[in-house]
């Protein structure tokens, strides 16, 4: 057993080699004598439980909802760029990036090239999945939906078209296939969400790296931020409000 003295108070830990080499003995003395917050100890009556507390305490019951959707739509919002997964026949999940056209309440739209594989995929199954996350703040996002696809008569593509979105057409010189809001290859994948959950973090970027850290050396769970979650009657809500 390894005894940490500090000017505060003491710190009993098991000693690993793992830890000893990850965590020389000065810097474990500069994180206990850090004025951080702790991470929250686990209790046996948590730990004997039918949940895991590591996961069940990550889950924000009581920050009020429509709290939570506005956080929810301002953390969305920040992040332009999300996988899109569907799932290809005799294969599974299949996942490629794609730039959001537009954000329509807890729903989403994509242009796209109608002969791009993700139409094969989502004419044979309407399920598909959406992903954002920030890497420098460690927020993150993901939407369980079903998809709707449209063609060029769609008059939603001329509304969300920018002269960026010709760049991953191209013009063919045919006249016609020319990467406009009118070429016929121009289609929209709207997906509808049945599904959202997200984390949001809640300490600063060092304030991560001390909080695993010391729940790493202490064998406490790291309080970094909070996870959310809504479901159908949720998502049924947000469609009705403006965002």
């Amino acid at each position: 057993m390894l005894l940490l003295r500090t000017t505060s108070y003491r710190l009993l830990a098991p000693r690993s080699t793992l830890q000893q080499s990850v965590y020389p003995s000065s810097y474990k003395t500069f994180i206990t004598s850090t004025n951080l917050k702790m991470p929250e100890p686990l209790k046996a009556s948590d730990v004997n439980s039918q949940i895991d507390p590591s996961v069940a305490k990550q889950w924000d019951d009581e920050t009020p909802k429509k709290q939570q959707i506005e956080e929810f739509y301002k953390t969305v919002d920040g992040m332009k760029i999300g996988l899109l997964t569907t799932i290809r026949s005799g294969l599974g999940p299949v996942s490629r990036s794609m730039a959001v056209a537009k954000r329509d309440g807890p729903d989403f739209l994509f242009l796209a090239n109608k002969h791009s594989n993700k139409f094969t995929d989502l004419a044979n199954n309407k399920q598909a999945q959406v992903t954002f996350q920030n890497s420098s703040s460690q927020d993150w996002v993901s939407i369980t939906g079903v998809c709707a696809t449209s063609s060029n008569d769609d008059p939603r593509i001329k509304e969300l078209y920018s002269k960026g979105t010709a760049a991953w057409f191209g013009d063919l010189g045919d006249g016609t296939h020319n990467g406009t809001a009118e070429d016929p290859r121009m289609a929209l994948i709207e997906v509808k969400a049945k599904y959202i959950s997200y984390w949001k973090s809640t300490v600063s970027s060092l304030g991560f790296v001390k909080e695993v850290a010391q729940a790493s050396f202490t064998g406490q769970v790291a309080n970094t931020g909070v996870q959310r979650q809504f479901v159908q009657e949720d998502i049924e809500a947000m469609r009705k409000t403006p965002s």
